[in-house]
């Protein structure tokens, strides 16, 4: 070690070296900044509308009571549907009826049938699986009887191809219906 450098004076040494340097590049010169400043001020407002008058609105009190006007929190149209005892209900009516009840939800059953794709099969011990791609990303083994998709999409049959799938969904009078659907082989 030399007898002009000391390692505890380095640091200093540097924070000198910045300080002249960026005292180096400002200016006091401040003349340009307030003649622009004075500029502003110089310049006339403008006018402000004033906020318009706001009238109060008349407070009613509804009487529900009155015969003539009907309660404001029923709907003004209503489907009568007939009830089950009013309507014969056909055995398919009751499977159905009995399926989306009594059936335990799938995680699948989160994803809407088109946003499912079928990326392969594995085969296990003479069972054939159906490998689906949910819509975030996650892959998931259906084989038959799984269920897939909002409108209680049961898997009925899987081959190389595709997954086959029987939906049930409302037919717009309280009822059900049957519908058949499928996921085909994603092909890159």
């Amino acid at each position: 070690m030399s007898a002009g450098h000391h390692p505890a004076r380095r640091p200093w040494f540097a924070l000198g070296a910045i300080a002249l340097l960026f005292g180096g590049c400002s200016s006091r010169d401040q003349s340009d900044l307030q003649a622009f400043v004075a500029e502003v001020q110089s310049r006339q407002g403008g006018r402000i509308e004033p906020l318009p008058v706001m009238k109060p609105s008349e407070r009613y009190l509804y009487q529900s009571a009155e015969a003539a006007r009907r309660d404001p929190f029923e709907a003004y149209y209503q489907v009568k549907r007939a009830s089950p005892a009013e309507r014969q209900v056909s055995n398919a009516q009751r499977r159905f009826l009995q399926e989306i009840q009594t059936h335990n939800p799938e995680e699948l059953e989160n994803f809407e049938l088109d946003s499912l794709r079928m990326v392969g099969t594995l085969q296990n011990l003479g069972s054939l699986w159906g490998i689906v791609l949910d819509g975030d990303g996650t892959v998931h083994r259906v084989t038959t009887g799984s269920y897939m998709g909002r409108n209680y999409g049961k898997v009925t049959r899987i081959a190389e191809e595709r997954v086959e799938v029987r939906e049930i969904v409302g037919d717009g009078q309280g009822g059900w219906d049957e519908r058949p659907a499928s996921l085909a082989l994603l092909t890159k």
